[in-house]
């Protein structure tokens, strides 16, 4: 990560947990449970040009999690993956692992400790998580992400 902390990345730390937080309760019914399409899932790519994502990722995974149906369970397991994949977008910004660290993070731990804590069967919904995260994060992301960079660079 960068040294200096700007209030520009300071703001855009916010905004991003703004806006994860605000899609994911727009969006509610499909983004809790194992069944879900989070499309504030999309936001995880940011990390590839804006390193501050990963706070404000983690930040607004949080407060939605905090509100969300889950729980304690959710709260800490849940943010903490994102943590994980923000960081690991982050750091492998140049590699396949970047998109897919978001989408395999979820499907395999979300799914562990939703069948751990609330005995949901375990493969189907790792299926279901990681076709979610997958539309949330290729489909969506993606796109998100060719239009920052080419703002970026202007």
């Amino acid at each position: 990560m960068r040294n200096k902390i700007t209030s520009k990345h300071i703001a855009r730390m916010g905004l991003i947990a703004g806006l994860y937080v605000a899609v994911t309760f727009l969006l509610s019914a499909i983004s809790f449970g194992p069944v879900q399409v989070r499309i504030s899932e999309a936001l995880t790519l940011l990390p590839i040009i804006y390193p501050e994502a990963i706070t404000g990722l983690f930040l607004g995974c949080l407060l939605a999690n905090l509100l969300g149906p889950y729980g304690a369970v959710d709260i800490i397991f849940g943010s903490l993956i994102t943590l994980s994949a923000a960081y690991l977008t982050y750091r492998f910004r140049s590699t396949i692992i970047a998109y897919l660290s978001p989408i395999l993070l979820n499907a395999f731990f979300v799914s562990l400790y939703l069948y751990i804590f609330f005995r949901i069967p375990y493969w189907p919904t790792v299926l279901s998580i990681g076709f979610g995260q997958a539309i949330a994060v290729l489909a969506l992301g993606v796109p998100l992400l060719r239009l920052l960079k080419a703002r970026h660079k202007n």
